[in-house]
């Protein structure tokens, strides 16, 4: 059964009970994103001793704003509708991910995922088959080679992907201009105080492979079919991870039924369970499995 006859066998009222959005609870879930950054960041403001042992949970809690921005995408985690646009823009700058492209970006991924050919996740290369190319992917060089260069294209250059629509090539441009001039400011503000290296720049870049491990466990050495089931993966992470990933371990269920908002998906797990065909137990699990198929050469 693949996962458009699985969500058919679903009662309609069980459906549309998982599509039931709610503003407290998304607003709940993020300010406690948000204090957790605060309290990691706390140390570094303050100087405290032993400051920049904060550095790596406040770069994961940061990196995995991801989640959040992504859910953003589909207008889910929050009932209003501005709330998540206002909340994916805000995301933008601390991740470089201009959310009006991401958007449409990511709503390309979902219509071909795993598509070596269409999914624009793919665009930039296959994923590592190889250690030298697993440990520079988990580097996150490709992420910020690729993500800058999109946004000065963005700014300056031709905007031309298929996925991209005419009417929002205007708001695209903007948007990236507007992100680059802040970076300016942000580089600016280097020369008189270091808070943003502590704060964000050192901590994203070294808690950028938790981010690329988690990313790659959701469709790496998964096929290139059309069954959402089985071209996507749940991993059987534990609630602090589900919880500062907006529950998307569970991303064979977002895949199948990308209008499910976060706090719904271990509900539609239940459902799905004995029907998903690429899972792992845990994120160890799958780097250890996906270790074993990698090859010495690049």
């Amino acid at each position: 059964m693949d996962h458009k006859a699985a969500l058919a066998a679903l009662p309609a009222a069980r459906k549309e009970a998982l599509q039931e959005r709610s503003d407290l609870l998304g607003l709940l879930h993020l300010a406690g994103h948000v204090g957790a950054l605060g309290i990691c960041a706390l140390p570094i403001v303050m100087g405290w001793p032993g400051w920049w042992l904060a550095m790596l949970p406040l770069g994961v809690l940061i990196v995995f704003l991801f989640t959040l921005s992504h859910e953003c995408t589909h207008f889910t985690p929050f009932r209003t509708r501005w709330l998540n646009d206002a909340v994916g823009h805000a995301t933008s700058l601390p991740l470089i991910l201009p959310f009006i492209w991401f958007r449409y970006f990511h709503l390309a991924h979902h219509k071909f995922t795993n598509d070596p050919e269409r999914d624009p996740e793919l665009e930039h290369g296959p994923r590592p088959e190889s250690w030298p190319q697993f440990l520079i992917y988990l580097s996150g060089w490709g992420y910020w080679r690729g993500m800058a260069g999109t946004l000065w294209r963005n700014a300056f250059g031709r905007i031309d992907a298929p996925y991209l629509p005419a009417r929002q090539h205007g708001a695209i441009r903007r948007e990236a201009r507007v992100l680059l001039v802040l970076y300016a400011l942000i580089a600016l503000s280097l020369f008189w105080s270091p808070l943003a290296l502590w704060l964000w720049i050192v901590p994203s870049l070294i808690a950028q492979p938790f981010l690329r491990l988690y990313l790659l466990a959701e469709h790496g050495r998964c096929p290139p079919v059309a069954n959402m089931l089985e071209n996507s993966r749940t991993t059987y992470a534990g609630w602090p991870v589900r919880f500062i990933a907006w529950n998307m371990p569970f991303h064979a269920e977002h895949h199948s039924f990308p209008n499910v908002p976060f706090h719904k998906l271990p509900e539609l797990n239940r459902d799905l369970a004995p029907l998903l065909q690429s899972t792992s137990s845990s994120y160890p699990a799958f780097a250890r499995d996906y270790a074993e198929g990698l090859g010495p050469q690049a």
